[in-house]
C-alpha cells in the first residue's frame, strides 16, 4: 500500500473509532490514532492468531484497524481521567 492509501485507511480507523467511543476529535488526530491503532491491532491479531493475518487495504483491515483504534482510544481515556 502506498503512503497515501495508509493515511486515508488510518483516517477512515480512528474517524470510526471515535463515532464509536464517542470522543470528538480533530482529522490529524484521527489519523494519528488510526495508525497506531491499525499497528496495535495487527500486534494483537499476530498474537491470536499465530501470524496467519494479512495486511492490505480490505475489510478485515480495516475492521483490524478500528478495534486496535478503538483500544487505544480506550486507553488514552482512563490515561486522562482526572480523579478529584
Amino acid at each position: 500500500m502506498g503512503l497515501l492509501s495508509w493515511i486515508v485507511f488510518g483516517t477512515l480507523a480512528g474517524w470510526v473509532a471515535s463515532k464509536i467511543t464517542g470522543r470528538e476529535q480533530g482529522c490529524c488526530l484521527n489519523l494519528v490514532v488510526g495508525v497506531i491503532g491499525a499497528f496495535l491491532g495487527g500486534m494483537i491479531m499476530q498474537v491470536i492468531i499465530d501470524g496467519g493475518f494479512s495486511i492490505g487495504f480490505n475489510l478485515k483491515s480495516f475492521a483490524v484497524a478500528v478495534i486496535g483504534s478503538v483500544i487505544l482510544l480506550a486507553i488514552a481515556g482512563v490515561a486522562t481521567r482526572r480523579r478529584f
